[in-house]
Formats: C-alpha cells, sequence, structure tokens
C-alpha cells in the first residue's frame, strides 16, 4: 500500500498584494515579492520580525526595484538588527547587498554557495538532453545562485545569532536543498523560518551537485523533530501541523525512493526510463526537474549499497542503474 501524499496548502491569490507589509503574527510581517515562477509559487516572502524599534529580516529577496523599494517603505523608523539569509539562491539574497549597504545591519548565513567541482560537467554535462520548454529552450531545473553572496557573520548549527529587543532567533542548519541551506527559529513564536526546506504548498527541489537527497532526508528528520508550533517557508503559507507535515514529506520521498527500487529491481534501468514511468501524469515542462529528483535518490541508493551503476565509476545522469 502506498504511502498517503502531503497535503499540500495553497496562498489565496486574491489575498497577496505585492509590496505590501502583511501582519502574519504579532510580531511577524511579510512582504512578497512580484516574482512568480514554478519555483517560488506566488514570489519570495521577505519575514520582518519584531514590533518595537529593531527589526530581524529573513531572505531580502531578489533584486527588483519594486521590492526593494517595499522594504524601504517597511522598515523605516527601525533599526535593522541583523539580515538572515537560508540560501543563496538568487531570489533570497541578492538585496542583502543593498539592505547591509542601507542600515550596516550585518548579514547572517551558513556560508556561501559552493561552486561546481571540475568533475560536476562530465556528471551533469548531459542535462539538456532531458527536455526542453514548448519553445525549445532549455528547461530550468531551479533558481539561479547568487555566488556573490558572503555572509558577515558565519552561523553554525544550534548558535543563537540575535538575542536583543524581545527577539532571540537560533540557526538550525537543514543541508538538503542546498548544502548551505539555515533555518531560523524565532524563540518567541516558538516559529521556524524554513526558507526552500520545507514548503506548504509543494515537495522542495533536491538538486545536483549542490543538492543532496542524504542530507535533505537527514535535515527533514532533524525538522520533524522539532516542537514548533509553526514553519513560515519564504514560498507559500504557513504550517500550523509542522511535525506531522513533515513526517508526510519523510514518508513521501521514502515511497519515491522506493518506487524508484522496485523499477531497478525488474531491470536495469535509465533515469529517463524511470521519469517516464514515473511522472507520466506531470507536465513534460517539469520531466527534468523530476529527472534531477530521480538523480537524487540513486545516487542515494549506490551510496547505500542496494543500487550500481552498470558500467561502473560515479553516478550520471546518463548512467544505467541496476539493483545489487
Amino acid at each position: 500500500m502506498g504511502v498517503a501524499a502531503p497535503q499540500f496548502v495553497a496562498l489565496d491569490a486574491a489575498d497577496v498584494v505585492y509590496g505590501r507589509a502583511d501582519q502574519v503574527s504579532p510580531a511577524i510581517r511579510r512582504v512578497i515579492a512580484e516574482n512568480p515562477s514554478k519555483f517560488t509559487y506566488l514570489g519570495t516572502g521577505t519575514y520582518l520580525i519584531g514590533t518595537g524599534d529593531s527589526v530581524v529580516v529573513v531572505d531580502p529577496g531578489p533584486e527588483l526595484d519594486a521590492h526593494r523599494d517595499a522594504l524601504a517603505a517597511a522598515v523605516a523608523g527601525q533599526r535593522v538588527a541583523a539580515i538572515l539569509i537560508t540560501h543563496c539562491h538568487s531570489d533570497h539574497s541578492p538585496l542583502a547587498a543593498w539592505l547591509r549597504a542601507e542600515t550596516g545591519a550585518p548579514t547572517i548565513g551558513f556560508g556561501s554557495h559552493p561552486r561546481p567541482s571540475a568533475d560536476a560537467a562530465e556528471v551533469f554535462g548531459d542535462l539538456e538532453d532531458l527536455g526542453t520548454d514548448a519553445d525549445g529552450e532549455p528547461i530550468k531545473i531551479e533558481e539561479t545562485v547568487d555566488h556573490d553572496f558572503v555572509p558577515d557573520v558565519v552561523a553554525a548549527d544550534g548558535e543563537v545569532v540575535v538575542d536583543a529587543d524581545g527577539i532571540t532567533i537560533t540557526a538550525v542548519h537543514t543541508p538538503g536543498h542546498t548544502s548551505n541551506h539555515m533555518c531560523y527559529a524565532f524563540a518567541q513564536e516558538h516559529a521556524l523560518f524554513t526558507g526552500d526546506h520545507v514548503m506548504g504548498w509543494s515537495t522542495t527541489v533536491v538538486s545536483p551537485p549542490d543538492g543532496d537527497m542524504v542530507s535533505y532526508m537527514d535535515s527533514l528528520h532533524k525538522v520533524a523533530g522539532r516542537n514548533d508550533s509553526v514553519l513560515w517557508p519564504t514560498h507559500g503559507p504557513p504550517r500550523h501541523d509542522g511535525s506531522e507535515y513533515v513526517q508526510a514529506l519523510y514518508q513521501h520521498r521514502l515511497e519515491r525512493e522506493r518506487q524508484i527500487l522496485d523499477m531497478v529491481r525488474r531491470g536495469p534501468q535509465t533515469i529517463k526510463d524511470v521519469v517516464a514511468e514515473l511522472y507520466a501524469a506531470v507536465p513534460t515542462e517539469l520531466h527534468k526537474a523530476a529527472a534531477m529528483s530521480v538523480y537524487s535518490h540513486l545516487a542515494k541508493s549506490v551510496t547505500d549499497g542496494v543500487v550500481a551503476v552498470v558500467d561502473g565509476g560515479t553516478p550520471r545522469l546518463s548512467s544505467t542503474y541496476a539493483a545489487i
């Protein structure tokens, strides 16, 4: 019997006013950037934490003039105490440089996004063979990366990164979506800002070479074991059923891994074979992202010792896989 799919929740598009600072909890406001896409949902949600003279900003967002102006208006009259970055995709971190220059507030994060290793081109060089969009253009599998971001303060897992003016925030390292992904726990409201690690409206893209399924599964397990009252993703609505929902995401990933292993046990399989069968009902423009997810699961299965690359060597997108 299959595992029930996670129950996703949508934002009401009619309630989304781009650039408006909405009070979403007693101490949290959210400003949504007008950058909707298949990766960002209705847009990047920048969070402003604090009710007094100081405010902490989580994920300033993309370099959009309208979003920059909206943030400037939202923090006017307050001291920006810190700028927290969950990770360095270009819909999350680029405006941090402007906000730091304007306010003098330090940027805080796990670190910069690693640049691809020398062998990444060999492993992923055939990605373009996995499909194009309706216009014949290569399909993006994730947001572009802000390689310029370097945090002023490098935060460690479990470190209190803000503790002033009634705001206490602790860093929670959650690698998987990216290796430098960080969530932030806001003690006063028992809330966790989850970036792209957990999104209420969909599953998360885990895209190698920096994304890693083993790390992602471990991080899901870590968050599911916390006692947060609410999860605030950068994209989409909050989740007030955090532990149960994250457990469902974890089980969903295990079920997908089981389905892939079942195919491989029937006989050697390529990633294209797996995607064609398991994602037959999914629009073809999403098949490239699906292929990267399947690759992540197969690479994990190779690490786990239950799957092998038929021709040996490093798992590649073009490899054929067989059960051990």
